[in-house]
């Protein structure tokens, strides 16, 4: 195997059994051997530490990073200025009191709003799947209404209230695409009560009149939708339909929310809301908003968020948390919003112009080496896809995708030094740590990959 060196040569990667013996280890006291499945990659690699754009394996191997942790670090990882910060904030005596105020929340919320003036209150959290649960639990309390529109093909975490659908078999969606309806529940874990399967309804994306279908039959308290589904790579909305959507929550009276945990800082400062003009009344927020740290937000209306502080108890929403808000994510959420912020730094041009040129670069080589391929990208997350053409859905994605070139793909960049996590169709994010000489560095290493595996192309 051959990996990128520091000179912007290609040198043999080192490879040994330690990965494996540390997952071996680990599951002696830990279910999978790891603290999220979803980490868990085949074969097992684990990484030991990551400056920048760079990571480097338990064999000391070093990789030009793609995958950013899932994508929160829009910085790079490490990034001085955000580490500062955090020493900053445990050098100076702050802690986890655990009761009134702070003043470092206060001052992130601010910042937060300045940054995503579409919205008009902001309550954080530790994930975004706390998040995006308590969006459902305030639309709720707001419509008096219990069921929910959901997105087949997006993730919006992992609680009950949205664990549905996600990459789910042509069989398993019943064999045909849901036009203008639902399609059958797909649980992405077992535990879930009947009772609560029974309030959500998994529709595609970008198909209104699915919407509509759902809403004239159900009470519908809230839609949940990332503007671009990024679990799957890099969906776009079609022109008009988060318009639409907004049209039919205003006309039937549900909580749109838009899940921008990826989106979110990424897209744009103001997130996708920000670039289509479209405003939800509820958006959840995370991954780079801390360039890693642990940190989520519910940013909205007032008169939805302000219901956490109602004095009728019967729509009084309860936010709790002993974390929420912990003072070392809010200093490294501060430091990491006020430097994407920072006009002089140009960093979402300078994202943009390493973006397309990584994007344009590969499109490029794969039309010279005849290999049938989509490049889509939403700032700085790109995905290519081994299809005729760019999908509109997930039912598209999974009728015209070749998942297993994708795999062998994925594993042949891996074992030449350029890491994009080894699962079909999962976006590649590019951070401002990423270089010129990293972004060319790598198209030669993807020609050089993808020239391996010509003699598989069908």
């Amino acid at each position: 195997m051959t990996q990128v060196s520091s000179t912007g040569e290609l040198s043999a990667i080192k490879s040994s059994d330690r990965s494996s013996k540390i997952l071996q280890r680990n599951m002696q006291w830990i279910p999978g051997g790891m603290a999220s499945v979803n980490r868990a990659t085949s074969p097992t690699l684990a990484f030991a530490q990551a400056r920048g754009a760079y990571m480097w394996d338990v064999d000391g191997n070093k990789y030009i990073d793609y995958h950013a942790g899932f994508a929160p670090y829009i910085l790079g990882h490490n990034d001085p200025d955000v580490n500062t910060a955090v020493r900053n904030a445990m050098e100076s005596g702050l802690s986890n009191y655990g009761t009134g105020p702070t003043e470092q929340e206060g001052t992130l919320a601010e910042l937060f709003l300045q940054c995503v003036p579409t919205q008009e209150r902001v309550q954080f959290f530790n994930s975004g799947s706390e998040a995006t649960a308590q969006s459902i639990r305030v639309a709720r309390a707001y419509t008096g209404r219990e069921h929910v529109i959901l997105m087949q093909g997006g993730y919006n975490g992992n609680q009950n209230v949205v664990a549905v659908n996600l990459m789910d078999s042509a069989e398993a969606l019943g064999g045909s695409p849901a036009q203008g309806g639902e399609y059958p529940k797909c649980p992405m874990t077992a535990g879930i009560p009947k009772e609560e399967l029974a309030l959500l309804h998994p529709v595609e994306f970008n198909d209104l009149e699915a919407v509509e279908a759902m809403v004239r039959k159900y009470p519908i308290a809230a839609l949940v939708t990332e503007p671009v589904l990024q679990n799957v790579g890099v969906i776009h909305p079609a022109p008009g339909y988060l318009r639409g959507l907004r049209q039919l929550a205003d006309q039937y009276g549900f909580v749109l929310v838009f899940d921008e945990v990826k989106t979110g800082f990424r897209a744009s400062l103001g997130g996708y809301q920000g670039i289509s003009g479209v405003v939800p009344d509820l958006s959840t927020f995370g991954k780079a908003m801390a360039n890693g740290f642990p940190i989520a937000a519910l940013a909205g209306k007032a008169e939805l968020l302000e219901l956490t502080v109602d004095p009728d108890p019967n729509r009084r929403v309860l936010v709790a948390g002993t974390y929420n808000a912990h003072p070392i994510p809010v200093a490294a959420s501060l430091a990491c919003l006020q430097k994407l912020a920072d006009p002089e730094l140009q960093l979402y041009a300078q994202l943009e112009e390493h973006t397309q040129t990584l994007v344009s670069g590969m499109q490029a080589m794969f039309d010279r080496l005849g290999v049938q391929t989509c490049l889509v990208r939403e700032g700085s997350a790109h995905v290519v896809y081994f299809a005729e053409s760019r999908p509109t859905n997930w039912w598209e994605l999974i009728t015209s995708h070749d998942f297993e070139f994708d795999a062998k793909y994925r594993q042949a960049l891996i074992e030449r030094g350029i890491y994009h996590f080894p699962k079909p169709t999962k976006q590649g994010s590019v951070s401002t740590a990423h270089t010129a000489a990293d972004i060319a560095r790598t198209l030669e290493v993807i020609e050089d990959a993808v020239r391996s595996l010509a003699d598989t192309v069908g």
